[in-house]
């Protein structure tokens, strides 16, 4: 369900979060739409011998859960993505469970802006993506 969260009522310090658990089908649709067969993905014998010792995810498959959290959460519907600074710090392995959450840590109310940070975590707390969103929410 998509919030409609108006932007007079965001505060700072306002978060939402949302977790998935990240498929083998995932990662092909991934690489299906976004043209990315990269084998460390979707070859396992491949990925066996790389420094991650088997398939991972797409790191951008899991920078769009930060897409995701933005568009239907908070800020929710009616919001533009402007931009987006991404830290990849550790792998996601098929099987993970990951947790995206953004927190508003600025509003600039004269261009109904937003800055977010960003962060997916994994199912043991570890952090796999850091980053700030910047955002624009219409009412």
């Amino acid at each position: 369900m998509v919030q409609d969260v108006k932007f007079a009522d965001i505060k700072v310090g306002d978060k939402a979060s949302m977790a998935k658990t990240v498929s083998e089908y995932d990662v092909y649709s991934f690489a299906g739409l976004s043209g990315d067969f990269n084998p460390v993905h979707i070859n396992a014998e491949f990925a066996r011998n790389s420094m991650f010792k088997e398939r991972i995810a797409h790191g951008m498959l899991s920078a769009a859960f930060i897409s995701a959290l933005l568009g239907t959460a908070l800020p929710g519907a009616n919001t533009i993505y402007l931009a987006q600074e991404l830290a990849f710090k550790a792998p996601v392995k098929i099987g993970d469970t990951v947790t995206a959450t953004v927190e508003v840590i600025e509003k600039i109310d004269a261009k109904n802006r937003l800055i977010l940070k960003t962060t997916v975590t994994n199912q043991e707390g570890t952090v796999v993506i850091d980053g700030k969103a910047t955002v624009m929410k219409r009412d």
